[in-house]
């Protein structure tokens, strides 16, 4: 299991993006199934679809149903830690996507993400712990 923000998705369904290939690169390494969270989830089908349309949310539907991206469903702490997440880093700002991935980390005890944004080279698990990043 490998945690996996928004930005990857994105980049590994669109081959025009300029992190593609990087993160191709970088899924051959990672252990399946990517897990993220419905925040996430509907970030990267927002972006599709403002990069190509419903070809690119169809893939990533696609990507869900073949069972390497798992969607977590997050408990009422989880969601209650993402509020006081992004008030704590509100100077980044945190968005919810990035909040909900934070508290499952800390839920799950899993501090590998797959990400593209360099906000969780300053985000800490429990106020503490950094997430080791892929691709780095």
């Amino acid at each position: 299991m490998t945690l996996c923000d928004a930005g990857p998705l994105v980049a590994l369904i669109d081959a025009d993006e300029a992190d593609h290939e990087t993160c191709a690169l970088a899924l051959r390494t990672l252990a399946l199934p990517l897990v993220t969270t419905w925040p996430a989830f509907t970030e990267a089908m927002y972006l599709l679809g403002r990069a190509g349309g419903s070809a690119g949310q169809q893939a990533l539907w696609k990507l869900r149903l073949s069972r390497r991206l798992k969607i977590a469903e997050l408990s009422r702490t989880a969601v209650e830690r993402s509020a006081t997440l992004m008030v704590k880093y509100a100077d980044r700002p945190m968005d919810l996507a990035d909040a909900t991935l934070v508290a499952l980390a800390e839920e799950r005890g899993e501090r590998r993400i797959f990400t593209l944004d360099d906000d969780f080279r300053v985000y800490r698990i429990h106020g503490r712990t950094r997430f080791e990043i892929i691709p780095s």
